[in-house]
């Protein structure tokens, strides 16, 4: 999972930098942040037992997709779909570092 998080947070540190490069281009960039989301992901994963899945907030793929196409078609760099997710993202944001990650170790143990 180290991996997996450290490249969400190095596509959406790339995409933000290459929306603001490409701004005055007319090249439009989004960085679709879904959260947790209802797919056959979390089987392949094995993680359809942990605490992320077992949660609340929990998004269909359809919700997700339509929310980043229509955050592309707004023009917004980054799309974070639903109420609970958005407070995800900002809890992490605010939250201390060494929490956060303790945090995101939990929940993704089986439950």
């Amino acid at each position: 999972m180290a991996v997996y998080y450290a490249t969400k947070a190095y596509v959406l540190s790339f995409s933000e930098a290459l929306a603001e490069e490409a701004r005055e281009s007319g090249v439009v960039v989004t960085a679709l942040c879904p959260g947790p989301t209802r797919t056959s992901f979390q089987t392949r994963a094995g993680t359809e037992q942990s605490r992320l899945f077992k949660g609340r907030g929990i998004l269909d793929a359809e919700t997700v997709a339509r929310a980043g196409y229509d955050g592309f078609k707004n023009r917004k760099t980054v799309v974070i779909p639903g109420f609970i997710n958005r407070l995800r993202a900002l809890g992490v944001r605010l939250a201390p570092r060494d929490w956060v990650t303790k945090v995101a170790r939990r929940m993704n143990e089986k439950v």
